[in-house]
């Protein structure tokens, strides 16, 4: 996991009105529960920062190229836990003592059914044209049914065209070649952060375009109505930033539902932001890759191909994949919308790197077009079992008292661990991550998703409940945040007896390494 430095501007911000934040209706999925960590002359918050990968280089092999030496290092710097999870994965009968992995965002709740589907006779067709190179662009049978299903699934006002449709092996390629045609070398696209960090290096790479983060507070200010809420006068503010430092800003890249908050765009919020693109004369890149994950009706999602119209259709480009929406993530399929012929030429173009077999391809427009079995089977079943994994997890953390963001929306929830970090800094945020590696649960820290508070951590919930029961407890217990045996004297009566009627083995076997979280108000007697 890398961090990147910043070039700051800062503000200074307060919490509204006390000292503290109220409770948010938790049924909306949207509320963050705690207290201000801060005081209003305490802490300054950045609202702008512009990357640069290159500066984080200290040094370079002399068997690589300057930019084969940027590419090592993200490499290195980027993979710590995953290698170390790699050389230990949980496995109930083979490795029970494995590390949990709650921290890559995969859905693993519908293997059997997508096993099922994937293992029927259509499925399994090959003729000589599907040996042979494609159209760099995508079979045209595919090309046709994506369109058919995102004007169906966006409920387009009006059919998307094939044309306008480009098929690459994933969204990390279609950030890559969107950067690459789009940007001259070092120019940027605006972000906002916290955001799915890998995104830097798909930008980054190919294109040496750089990520101007637009950065959101988890305090609810002004008109805002939720933390971590994206402005219009935010992304104005962090554009002047970017230009009063020479940055040339080519682009907007919006994530919908949003990695890692699980946010919503309203259609009102996507019209503005799209307007605020057309004035500035902006490419703007939607990355939709959660689309079908809304679990809760009451979110109310919306695809910004569903919008009457677009403000500026030739500078609107859409990505979305299988490999969150059908836990497909292996399988590298994802797909570009966008009007611009220009764009979609040159994207193709690089297609001879990025494609897809044509087997793939056949399987693809196979699934794609069976809205029977998408409608009545897969998506109700996955809807229901990531909305019980979610309530799983959200209860639990409730019950511990442990706040955090999630709207209904996506695989993983947004966790404020900031009040057992002894101090505030992303130092001791990354020391509380290893103690979790060392717990055996992978989790992913706030400063890979360039979070400016110390403290958030992305736990996916999107796993089979023995897991989570495992990661959450067996592990997790053992770690900083809620271990009973230190911690008794700082709990509550009602939480010490929800403890001990849910999970009295771990009552009395588990450990505490750490002290108890800065903010604990001393003994309550119990």
């Amino acid at each position: 996991m890398f961090t990147l430095p910043q070039k700051e501007f800062r503000m200074t911000t307060a919490c509204p009105g006390s000292d503290s934040i109220q409770d948010l209706p938790s049924n909306k999925g949207d509320g963050l529960e705690r207290e201000c960590s801060r005081k209003p002359d305490q802490k300054l918050l950045k609202f702008y920062g512009v990357g640069d990968p290159a500066a984080e280089l200290s040094s370079s092999s002399p068997y690589l190229s300057s930019r084969g030496s940027v590419i090592k290092w993200f490499w290195d710097s980027a993979e710590e836990g995953y290698r170390t999870y790699h050389m230990d994965e949980y496995d109930e009968d083979k490795n029970p003592s494995g590390i949990i992995n709650l921290g890559t965002s995969e859905n693993k709740l519908c293997f059997d059914l997508l096993s099922r589907r994937l293992s029927q006779s259509d499925m399994l067709q090959v003729e000589p044209a599907l040996l042979q190179y494609p159209d760099w662009r995508g079979h045209l049978f595919l090309r046709e049914e994506v369109a058919r299903f995102l004007s169906f699934y966006c409920r387009s006002p009006a059919p998307l065209k094939p044309e306008n449709v480009v098929v690459l092996n994933g969204c990390a390629s279609l950030f890559s070649a969107l950067a690459t045609v789009l940007c001259e070398a070092g120019e940027a696209f605006l972000i906002p952060a916290p955001y799915y960090g890998a995104i830097t290096q798909h930008v980054y790479l190919y294109g040496n375009v750089r990520l101007v983060c637009v950065y959101l507070d988890s305090e609810v200010t002004g008109l805002e109505t939720r933390p971590f809420q994206l402005t219009v006068e935010k992304l104005e503010m962090a554009l002047q930033g970017a230009n009063s430092e020479g940055v040339k800003v080519k682009g907007l890249i919006l994530i919908n539902p949003q990695n890692p908050l699980g946010d919503i765009y309203s259609p009102g919020e996507l019209q503005e932001y799209l307007e605020f693109a057309k004035r500035h004369e902006l490419h703007v890149m939607v990355d939709e890759v959660y689309m079908l994950s809304v679990f809760e009706e009451s979110a109310g999602y919306r695809s910004v191909l569903s919008l009457e119209r677009l403000p500026d259709p030739q500078r609107t480009h859409v990505m979305w994949a299988t490999s969150k929406d059908f836990g497909m993530s292996g399988l590298r399929f994802g797909t570009l919308y966008t009007e611009n012929r220009a764009v979609a030429t040159a994207v193709a173009s690089l297609c001879r790197y990025h494609g897809l077999s044509g087997l793939v391809q056949y399987q693809m427009a196979q699934l794609l077009r069976d809205h029977d079995w998408i409608n009545q089977v897969y998506l109700p079943e996955n809807h229901a079992r990531l909305k019980a994994a979610h309530t799983y997890v959200s209860e639990d953390l409730r019950a511990l008292g442990i706040p955090f963001v999630s709207r209904g929306a996506g695989f993983f929830i947004w966790v404020d661990l900031r009040k057992y970090l002894p101090e505030a800094t992303f130092e001791e945020e990354v020391l509380l991550w290893r103690r979790f590696l060392e717990n055996k649960v992978l989790l992913s820290f706030g400063k890979a998703f360039e979070c400016k508070e110390p403290g958030w951590f992305r736990l996916v919930f999107s796993d089979k409940t023995h897991r989570l029961h495992l990661g959450e407890w067996s592990r997790l217990l053992t770690a900083p945040f809620s271990p009973p045996s230190c911690f008794w004297p700082h709990w509550g009566p009602s939480s010490l007896s929800w403890l001990v009627r849910t999970h009295p083995a771990s009552v009395l076997t588990l450990t505490c390494p750490f002290p108890p979280p800065r903010d604990a108000e001393g003994p309550t007697g119990a």
